[in-house]
């Protein structure tokens, strides 16, 4: 059994992250605002989108906490359908539908 922290403990814990948000922020947009960037810089930040997305879906479609963890044929293959589809149209809006419908249509089907 845990005790519960004081409220003192809890604002000063959100104090310090929100400070320590700011700053982390700051160092960027503060610093770094008004100067020029190099090259290299720049084409580096236009693949972030790029890479933070498959980041974030690569987890619920490889290891999806509503299977325990287990791959399952519904999010591969529509994961495999929005590959597909970004590819062939490159249209980001025709991929996600397509996914999506992949998703909901084989998770209907397979129960």
């Amino acid at each position: 059994m845990t005790a519960s922290p004081s409220p003192l403990t809890v604002w000063t814990v959100i104090l310090v992250l929100g400070i320590g948000t700011f700053l982390i922020r700051w160092s960027f947009l503060g610093v770094l605002g008004n100067r020029p960037l190099p090259g290299w810089v720049l084409r580096m930040l236009r693949y972030t989108p790029v890479s933070v997305l498959p980041a974030l879906v690569a987890p619920l479609v490889m290891w999806p906490e509503a299977t325990a963890g287990q791959p399952d044929p519904a999010r591969l293959s529509a994961a495999a359908a929005t590959l597909l589809v970004g590819l062939l149209t490159r249209n980001v809006i025709l991929a996600i539908l397509a996914g999506g419908i992949t998703l909901f249509g084989l998770l209907y089907v397979l129960g």
